[in-house]
């Protein structure tokens, strides 16, 4: 016999936080395997923009890489060759590239 599919015994309740637990299992595991560190990386990624300073090596979205030379409220001048500059947006910036190794 297949006693999951069977109907409870007659006079059986079933408790509402039986039916509840595993909705609320999935919620918690959701929630601090992909929520809470999305949001954790977003906030590092606002505090690094905000902290840019002149001379700083980054990267950005579209991989380029550059030093800053110039920040303004909403941009930033980065100097991708010798006198070449390039105005990017503060949001296309993900990584300070101070501390990676060079390869040329």
């Amino acid at each position: 016999m297949n006693y999951l599919l069977m109907a409870p015994p007659a006079g059986a309740e079933t408790s509402p936080w039986a039916t509840f637990l595993p909705f609320l299992v999935i919620l918690l595991i959701f929630y601090f395997f992909m929520i809470r560190p999305q949001v954790k990386r977003q906030k590092e990624l606002k505090t690094f923009r905000e902290s840019l300073a002149k001379g700083d090596k980054v990267v950005t979205t579209g991989g380029i890489y550059g030093k800053v030379v110039e920040i303004k409220d909403n941009y930033v001048v980065m100097q991708v060759d010798d006198n070449v500059n390039i105005k990017v947006d503060k949001a296309a910036i993900i990584k300070d590239m101070s501390d990676a190794v060079q390869q040329r």
